[in-house]
C-alpha cells in the first residue's frame, strides 16, 4: 500500500551516486534526483536533454575541462523512479573517469546519496511500496535465476496485491464490528457473528498459505542448510564433490581425513544449497579429530536436511531392520532430527545383489512412527545420484512451479504471522460473546501489522534498517 499524500518537497536536496559497480566495463552510469537535477545537466553538459531522450554529451567540470564524452538522459518530475527529476549521465567504465563524471556533479550543486537513498525517495513520493523497496535489493543480491525471478514477481506488485486483499476484508470486518458499538442503542443489527466468523476464517486460511509460500520463497532465496553426516570413510566428501561438481574436498582411503567443516555454496536445479562437509562419526581420543567431531555435531543440530551417508556393506541390511539401527547416536538420541534425515547407503557398486534405489525404512521412537527415506547408490559410479537430489528438493517441499511463491523477508513473515494469531483471537472471542471493542481492538492492530509490510504503518528506526542495506547508488 502506498502513501496517498504528495510528499515532493521542492527544497529538497539533490543527490547523486554511481549507479553501477567500480572497475572497468563499457558503460558507467552516475545518477541524480533532485530539484537541481537540471542544473547540473546544463553545467556538466552544456544542455537540458529534452525529457526520456538521449543525447550524446560532453561532460566537463566546473572548470570546463573535458572529463568524458557520452550520453545523457532525464527523467522529469514525477515520471521517474524517484518521483523526482532524475538525471543520468552515461559515460565509459572506467573507474577514474566515472569518478571524474561525479565529480563534476557534486561540484556543481549535489551531495553524495546515503545508502538506498534513491529507493527511499522512490517509497516517500509513492512510487513505489516497502514490499517493492525489499524486493529491489533482493534482484541486486539474487543468488540464483529463480531466486531473482521471485524477487521481479514481488517488485511487480504481484505480493502488495495480495495483502491489499486482506486489508481491505480486515477494514471491511472492522467497519461492521465498529458499527454494531457505536449504534448499540439503535436496536440495529449491523453483524452476524456467524458470517464474520467464517470471513475470518477465510482471511485467516489465505494468510496462512500466504505464509507458506513465503517460506518457501526465502528457503529458495537463501538456500538449503544441508549436512552431510556419517562415520569415516563413508563416502560423504566423494558426495560433497559430486554435488558442487569439483574437487572440493579430500578424498582418501585414510579414515578421518576430514577433520573440520567444510562448507560449499551450489545450486541443485537452481536451488541455493549450502553444504556442509563433517568429520567422521566415530568415537576417537584424538584431541583434534574430536574437536572436529564436536563441531559436526553442533552442525547437525542446525541444519535444515541431515543426509547420513552410510557404507551399505558395512550395514546388516534386512527387511525388518529399524532406522534407529543404524543412525549414531548424536541422530538417534534427538528424534526432532530424525524428520530431517535420509539415509545414504553407498557403495553399492562393491555389492551384486544390490542397485540404486530409494526405500522407505521403518523407525519408532518415543510412541511416534516415522518414515525415513534410504537412497540406495554409488558415489564412485555416481549411480543413483540423481534420487537423492530428488529427495534433497521433495524433504524441503520445493517444486518447479513458483507461481504461488515470493521471497519474503524475516520481518513479513512475522508481521503475517502475527495478524494471524490477533484474527484468530477476535474470530474465538467472537465466537464467546465477548465484548465487542476488544474485537474491534484486535482487528485494528492485525490491520496495523499487515500495513506494516507495505509501509502504511512504518517508524523511522524500520526504515532506516531497510535502506541502510542498499547500496548507494540505488
Amino acid at each position: 500500500m502506498k502513501n496517498t499524500s504528495t510528499t515532493i518537497d521542492p527544497s529538497t536536496d539533490t543527490i547523486c551516486a554511481p549507479a553501477t559497480p567500480d572497475g572497468q566495463g563499457g558503460v558507467g552510469i552516475v545518477r541524480v534526483s533532485g530539484p537541481n537535477a537540471k542544473k547540473i545537466a546544463l553545467t556538466v553538459t552544456g544542455a537540458v536533454p529534452k525529457d526520456r531522450s538521449l543525447r550524446y554529451s560532453s561532460f566537463h567540470n566546473p572548470s570546463g575541462l573535458l572529463v568524458d564524452q557520452g550520453l545523457s538522459v532525464i527523467f522529469e518530475a514525477p515520471n521517474s523512479y524517484t518521483g523526482e527529476d532524475v538525471l543520468e549521465l552515461h559515460g565509459h567504465g572506467g573507474q577514474y573517469v566515472q569518478q571524474n563524471i561525479l565529480t563534476a556533479v557534486l561540484t556543481s550543486g549535489a551531495r553524495l546519496a546515503t545508502p538506498g537513498e534513491f529507493s527511499e525517495r522512490a517509497f516517500l513520493n509513492n512510487k513505489i511500496d516497502l514490499t517493492q523497496v525489499e524486493a529491489i535489493a533482493e534482484i541486486i543480491n539474487a543468488n540464483s535465476n529463480r531466486g531473482a525471478m521471485l524477487a521481479a514477481k514481488t517488485l511487480n506488485g504481484e505480493f502488495s496485491h495480495q495483502i491489499n486483499t486482506f486489508l481491505q476484508e480486515l477494514i471491511a470486518l472492522r467497519v461492521e464490528v465498529e458499527a454494531s458499538i457505536d449504534f448499540s442503542d439503535e436496536n440495529i443489527d449491523f453483524i452476524s457473528e456467524k458470517k464474520v466468523i467464517q470471513r475470518l476464517t477465510t482471511v485467516s486460511q489465505q494468510i496462512e498459505k500466504l505464509v507458506l509460500s513465503g517460506r518457501q520463497g526465502a528457503l529458495l532465496k537463501n538456500g538449503l542448510n544441508v549436512v552431510l553426516a556419517g562415520p569415516p570413510n563413508a563416502g560423504k566428501s566423494s558426495l560433497l564433490n559430486i554435488l558442487s561438481k569439483e574437487d572440493t574436498a579430500i578424498v582418501t582411503p585414510v579414515a578421518g581425513t576430514t577433520r573440520d567443516l567444510l562448507n560449499q555454496r551450489v545450486l541443485i536445479d537452481d536451488i541455493p544449497v549450502n553444504i556442509t562437509d563433517t568429520a567422521g562419526l566415530r568415537a576417537t581420543n584424538e584431541p583434534i579429530e574430536k574437536i572436529g567431531i564436536n563441531r559436526a555435531k553442533t552442525a547437525i543440530e542446525q541444519a535444515d536436511q541431515i543426509i547420513l551417508v552410510l557404507d551399505v556393506n558395512d550395514a546388516q541390511l534386512n527387511e525388518n531392520l529399524c532406522a534407529e539401527d543404524l543412525l549414531p547416536p548424536e541422530i538417534a538420541n534427538q528424534p526432532g532430527l530424525l524428520e530431517k534425515t535420509t539415509l545414504v547407503m553407498n557403495k553399492i557398486d562393491l555389492s551384486d545383489s544390490l542397485k540404486p534405489r530409494i526405500t522407505t525404512m521403518r523407525s519408532t521412537f518415543s510412541e511416534e512412527f516415522f518414515n525415513i527415506n534410504c537412497i540406495y547408490l554409488s558415489l564412485k559410479e555416481s549411480n543413483g545420484v540423481e534420487y537423492l537430489i530428488n529427495e534433497i528438493k521433495n524433504k524441503a517441499g520445493l517444486t518447479d512451479v513458483t507461481e504461488n511463491i515470493f521471497v519474503a523477508k524475516e520481518r513479513q513473515l512475522i508481521a503475517l504471522e502475527n495478524s494471524l494469531k490477533l484474527i484468530g483471537k477476535a474470530s474465538d472471542q467472537l465466537s464467546k460473546d465477548c465484548i465487542l471493542e476488544l474485537i474491534a481492538e484486535d482487528l485494528r492492530l492485525a490491520q496495523q501489522s499487515l500495513a506494516s509490510i507495505t509501509g502504511d504503518f512504518r517508524s523511522d528506526d524500520l526504515l532506516a534498517e531497510i535502506f541502510s542495506n542498499f547500496c548507494i547508488g540505488k
